[in-house]
């Protein structure tokens, strides 16, 4: 059996604003607990998770890492994800794969959107969480102006758990409020409170213990009654109020310093819940987790490795998975082969016989399984509730940059796909643009770089054409003759044809009403498909037609020079001739927006979108924030995510569908033709 199971392994995710100090915390973690040698840093591109070339370029973490650890006879395995905001698909698989969440705070910036994000998130998946407020060592760090902030905008379920001793360069370590002893220094040692704050500590541990002791009813008489409360009470019942969601236990520390961590990984030991703690959440219903179970693991991250090829991430909910082995893809219907299985550290892979309940593992080369899929028994075949990913709301045109690309991309960004289910990618028919969509420009130009350093195929990311299409809007009569006379047989082809807008602008549509056989029934089909052809490149810039019903209803032949290329040759000029008298008009696409925004940013919001030619349809309070529904014109929107990000700092989100076609108005009609014009001169 695994050494670690389901009651002594912690999955915890660690999560916080772009900034705050994830990454080094999650080193200073891996230090600590003697998984690896030496700190390394995240400036100089030696930690242990940002170990991908585009992290270390950048300084920012990208992808979900993996990092295990032991620690007090229990395995961390320790998850750090991006807090930049377009890398949330990475932010959701390690939540979806964790019992519990330490949110990171920068001792000297606060609270920011991405904590009250991250928070919502927990809030959300009902996540069991500690606070740790880290670079106390900081200039303008604050350890009391923190926590106020921390109670004002996360809630008053947050109590410090420790208080931080000074700050900046006079940070010296802890004191813990249960234990009331100081911690300083690194290696931490135990000491009396100083002389200076044992008021405030007195003040905060009252705090602390009145509401742990809410928590008990047994509790809260003895507190009542001025009666002492052992330690071991306080901690079970600390533990307790944090797996039910009404404590938040502060701490504080220094990641760079290592100061204060190990108080913090004791923490999430003594109080974050462990796997046999959390039902499994299985499509329609929940069950739980046991060792011996029929197999039931959640793929939660896939990885295309140009070396490996690809590598399969898993969290085990039930059962065992042993290397070698098969198992059934419930969610495919295919069987898998197994090979050998693995354990990661950051890049590190290190080879496991088996991979037990409750842990978390690896795998490489699998051939059907993708993100969000189950594995399980074939005989005893469940479905577990696959991970929600948000929908992207960015797009790019993406182009090949030489002949050579071509071939390769599509394929290349496929795979792409695969390992990023907030990247999505389609055709667009009326532009034939590639469109690569996701989550913000960061995200998308990340995406252009991976695909050059994994697939070794260059790209252009360009602002999507707008797929505009043309209509006409009265009904038009129009003919033509096709005649060629050379040596030998000649070409003649004639048609009459009518052209009526259809009234809800929908599929184009053909009939013919010939009377006497003017033009012969086998050539009809060669007309209709000239005609078809003509769709294509409308009259007035050269877009799409839609919403016009086509009529071939006379014309003429020669019982020699006719064919069916000169039928459809007939047809098609004639159509094109059709559109230009039918007064054409441009349609663009009109979408469905909906912006969720902080109260006291939706004027601006409003006014913004006013300047955009948008409708504004209403607006509905949902708590302190607002969400404004509105019909606009994608044209006007192209760029709206950066818009949004830099006019709320990230504190807005938004949803975009396509709703309809609308004619555009007549002077950006002018703009547009004369554009389209120039550009084909």
């Amino acid at each position: 059996m695994p050494k670690y199971g389901l009651d002594n392994i912690h999955n915890t995710v660690l999560l916080s604003h772009g900034g705050a100090g994830k990454t080094s915390l999650a080193e200073a973690m891996l230090f600590t607990a003697g998984a690896i040698g030496r700190l390394g840093k995240v400036d100089d591109g030696s930690s242990t998770s940002d170990y991908d070339p585009d992290e270390i370029k950048r300084k920012i973490s990208i992808n979900l890492s993996l990092l295990p650890a032991e620690w007090r006879e229990n395995k961390l395995n320790i998850i750090d994800v991006p807090g930049y905001a377009d890398f949330v698909g990475e932010v959701k698989a390690g939540m979806r794969v964790s019992e519990g969440a330490v949110i990171v705070v920068c001792g000297a910036s606060g609270v920011e959107v991405g904590t009250e994000q991250t928070w919502g998130y927990c809030e959300e998946a009902g996540l069991p969480r500690l606070i740790f407020v880290n670079k106390m060592d900081r200039e303008n760090a604050d350890f009391f102006k923190r926590m106020d902030e921390i109670k004002a905008k996360l809630g008053n379920k947050c109590l410090a758990l420790q208080l931080a001793i000074g700050a900046h360069t006079g940070f010296e370590g802890v004191i813990d409020l249960l234990t009331m002893k100081a911690y300083t220094g690194n290696p931490a040692r135990e000491g009396d409170i100083p002389e200076n704050m044992k008021a405030q500590a007195d003040s905060y541990r009252e705090k602390l213990v009145e509401a742990v002791a809410e928590v008990d009813d047994t509790l809260i008489e003895k507190y009542l009654g001025g009666q002492e409360i052992a330690p071991e009470e306080l901690t079970r019942t600390l533990r307790r109020a944090v797996l039910e969601g009404r404590i938040v236990p502060v701490l504080a520390g220094s990641a760079l310093q290592n100061v204060g961590v190990n108080r913090l990984m004791d923490a999430i030991c003594d109080y974050l819940p462990t796997p046999k703690e959390r039902k499994v959440k299985l499509v329609g219903s929940e069950a739980d987790p046991t060792a011996d179970g029929p197999l039931a693991a959640l793929v939660f991250k896939t990885t295309a490795d140009p070396y490996v090829g690809k590598l399969t991430y898993f969290r085990i909910y039930i059962g065992v998975i042993n290397s070698n082995s098969q198992v059934w893809n419930s969610s495919e219907n295919a069987n898998e082969r197994i090979g050998q299985l693995f354990m990661l550290r950051g890049k590190a892979q290190e080879p496991v016989s088996q991979v037990g309940a409750g842990d978390i593992g690896a795998v490489a080369k699998l051939n059907v399984t993708g993100t969000g899929d189950t594995l399980c028994a074939q005989d005893k075949p469940v479905k577990i509730e696959p991970i929600t990913f948000p929908e992207p709301v960015f797009n790019e045109a993406v182009y090949p940059k030489t002949k050579t690309d071509i071939d390769k991309m599509g394929s290349s960004i496929t795979r792409l796909t695969e390992e990023d289910p907030t990247l999505k990618v389609h055709r667009e028919l009326g532009t034939a643009e590639t469109i690569l969509s996701g989550m913000g420009d960061t995200h998308l130009s990340v995406a252009a770089e991976k695909i050059q350093r994994k697939f070794g195929v260059n790209v252009e990311l360009a602002l999507p054409k707008v797929p505009y299409r043309e209509t006409i809007t009265t009904s038009a009569r129009t003919e033509y003759k096709h005649r060629k006379q050379s040596g030998g047989h000649g070409q003649y082809g004639h048609v009459l044809l009518e052209l009526e807008p259809l009234p809800d602008r929908g599929e184009n549509e053909f009939a013919e009403r010939i009377v006497g056989g003017s033009v012969p029934k086998n050539y009809i089909p060669a007309v209709e498909k000239g005609v078809h052809e003509a769709y294509h490149e409308g009259g007035l810039a050269g877009f799409p037609v839609v919403g016009v019903k086509t009529t071939l209803y006379d014309g003429s032949f020669h019982p020699v020079d006719s064919s069916e290329i000169c039928f459809k040759i007939a047809g098609s000029q004639a159509f094109k001739k059709g559109i230009i008298e039918g007064h054409p008009i441009l349609l663009e696409p009109i979408m469905n927006l909906s912006v969720s925004v902080p109260a006291d940013l939706t004027g601006e919001i409003i006014g913004h979108l006013n300047t955009k030619r948008a409708r504004v349809l209403g607006m509905n309070p949902e708590g302190d924030r607002n969400s404004i529904e509105a019909q606009v014109p994608l044209a006007e929107v192209q760029r709206y995510a950066i818009d949004l990000k830099s006019m709320t700092q990230g504190r807005a989100t938004y949803k975009m569908s396509f709703d309809h076609y609308e004619e555009v108005p007549a002077q950006i009609t002018q703009k547009i033709v004369a554009q389209r014009q120039a550009a084909k001169e």
